[in-house]
């Protein structure tokens, strides 16, 4: 199996896969401009919870300037301390509720950013979008403070490889060498 016909599989979106054409999953983690994908493909591939809400975090920390609500800056510190293991599921579950309680209170760009922290505390793995709601969320809200919406993309695609780029490759290797 190639890694285009693996995301054709999990039913990635089409300019995704158009994207990919028939680049590796090495150089489509070294090339990828958009965090979105790459935490997309990371919670699809099954990296692991700790380092998906790790790089999660780092990318809702990209608007942290535009949070208005310290329960959402904690959700953002709290998913990036059990990224590191330094807070319990419980703590990120309840960091989670509050920010997602700041989020339907919040408007224009305090809202996408307060999506942003919720979306990064969001454990639950069975969630398909929420592994990249948190990096939409920064896009919004850079967009909507009439920041630069493609440097933010590429800054949380940069994140994406630092913190989780070598979990996907391998994880991803795994699952194409075992696949017929």
């Amino acid at each position: 199996m190639t890694f285009n016909q693996y995301l054709q599989s999990v039913n990635a979106c089409e300019p995704a896969v158009e994207w990919a054409g028939n680049k590796t999953i090495e150089e489509v983690v070294a090339t990828c401009d958009r965090g979105n994908w790459l935490l997309w493909l990371a919670q699809k591939c099954d990296i692991g919870l700790q380092p998906l809400t790790l790089a999660k975090g780092h990318c809702a920390n990209t608007v942290r300037h535009l949070m208005n609500d310290e329960r959402s800056i904690r959700a953002v510190d709290v998913a990036i301390a059990f990224g590191e293991g330094k807070a319990t599921r419980e703590e990120l579950d309840a960091a989670c509720f509050a920010a997602a309680a700041a989020a339907a209170y919040a408007s224009a760009s305090a809202a996408n950013a307060a999506t942003s922290a919720y979306a990064a505390a969001f454990a639950n793995a069975s969630a398909a979008a929420a592994a990249t709601a948190a990096s939409y969320a920064a896009y919004a809200a850079a967009y909507a403070a009439d920041t630069d919406y493609d440097a933010n993309r590429l800054q949380t695609a940069d994140i994406c490889r630092k913190y989780i780029g070598n979990l996907i490759i391998k994880k991803v290797n795994q699952i194409l060498t075992q696949t017929p």
